[in-house]
């Protein structure tokens, strides 16, 4: 591994827990450096488990969360003043592709379609990364890999991908995980225990019955954990729902009555 990339090393194991054969599956992409999409909702655990692919193949990660404004310099680099004059700076796919490191786009159609245009020819049997106002061509380094994410259910089609971009990829698909194992994770993450974790559970399982029915998602494994964090610390349960899942899925008054109503079958 490059020194350069040194601090984007994930030193310690992030926790995740598989809910079928992705990570036999991402080992076998890696090892054709494919580029890949992970597609499912938000907070399901996407960024944990590029997180964990990282650690388990020893490759560093260089993480960019998509945003409207991102521009293509955001991306690849840009000419900045410095003690010495003007000089340039690579960019984080860049430096991915320079010194080999796992570059992993959080939300990508976020960004505007004609920044990423210029993951194209990353993506396909040329791996390479014109810099246009640098005049440089750069080889991917053997070990550079680019992963994308979004959320197919949530996205306008407006934000849709491409075909033209999706069809350089190869795509994992992800879920939150099943009951039991969602419960453990929330449990692991948080520190409570298990038979409230599942209660936890219970309550996303009835906000997820609800999407398209007044609720754009239900309530993500990532909130559930966030309850559950103040539930250890000593907020009451009906609380801490209120705060990391009630009022926050919905401002409808009728919508949040329904979840209360979820909270309370729970809790009391």
């Amino acid at each position: 591994m490059s020194n350069t990339l040194a601090e984007y090393r994930i030193n310690a194991e992030p926790f995740y827990r598989a809910a079928g054969n992705e990570v036999a599956l991402y080992e076998s992409a890696y090892t054709h450096r494919m580029p890949l999409i992970l597609k499912g909702p938000t907070g399901c655990g996407k960024t944990r488990f590029v997180e964990h692919m990282a650690w388990k193949l020893k490759r560093p990660l260089i993480t960019l969360a998509c945003n409207e404004d991102m521009t293509a310099s955001d991306l690849v680099g840009r000419y900045l003043l410095d003690a010495n004059g003007t000089a340039w700076h690579d960019g984080p796919l860049t430096m991915a592709v320079r010194h080999g490191g796992i570059c992993y786009l959080d939300e990508v159609v976020e960004a505007r379609q004609d920044t990423t245009v210029v993951i194209h020819p990353l993506t396909d049997a040329r791996r390479i990364l014109p810099l246009d106002k640098k005049g440089e061509v750069i080889q991917a380094h053997p070990d550079f890999q680019l992963v994308v994410s979004y959320n197919p259910g949530y996205q306008s089609s407006a934000k849709d991908m491409k075909p033209s971009t999706r069809q350089r990829f190869a795509s994992l698909e992800f879920d939150y995980p099943p009951a039991a194992l969602e419960a453990e994770i929330v449990a692991h993450e948080t520190g409570i225990g298990q038979p409230m974790a599942m209660q936890l559970v219970t309550i996303a399982h009835c906000s997820r019955a609800l999407k398209n029915r007044g609720l754009e998602e239900g309530a993500s494994t990532r909130m559930l954990i966030y309850a559950g964090i103040l539930i250890r610390d000593g907020v009451s349960p009906s609380e801490s729902c209120a705060m990391t899942l009630t009022h926050t899925l919905s401002d409808d008054p009728d919508m949040i009555l329904a979840l209360q109503g979820f909270v309370e079958a729970q809790f009391g």
